[in-house]
């Protein structure tokens, strides 16, 4: 099994910065892919950003392209997520995820593509 789990959550003033960690524990870990996805009440889980666990390979969602950035360190198994001018409609609760299914492109954005995920942290951005 694989646990995850996100901190660096908060409340910040839009256009505001946040950096999001997520640690990863258990069995030897060794994902294809790393992904962050984010949640408001009432609405499906969206596609944020995702890194590949080796090369070089990432993605985001358009809505955050230029905005955030995603990095990951294989020696401490974390993944980052950087989300800079943020703005009100970037609130939500962020989770990360594990892939370990081999995929490419746009199937990243479904959140089925990803096998755990970790409990979720809350960005709030106030105007």
């Amino acid at each position: 099994q694989v646990q995850l789990k996100e901190s660096g959550g908060g409340l910040v003033q839009a256009g505001g910065s946040l950096r999001l960690s997520c640690a990863a524990s258990g069995r030897t870990f060794s994902p294809y892919a790393m992904g962050w996805f984010r949640q408001v009440p009432g609405k499906e889980r969206e596609f944020v950003a995702v890194i590949r666990w080796s090369g070089v390979y990432t993605d985001f969602a358009d809505s955050v392209k230029g905005r955030f950035t995603i990095s990951r360190d294989n020696a401490k198994n974390t993944v980052d997520l950087q989300m800079n001018s943020l703005k009100p409609e970037d609130t939500a609760v962020y989770y990360c995820a594990a892939g370990y299914r081999r995929t490419s492109g746009s199937n990243w954005y479904n959140p089925r593509w990803f096998d755990y995920w970790g409990q979720g942290t809350q960005v709030t951005v106030s105007a």
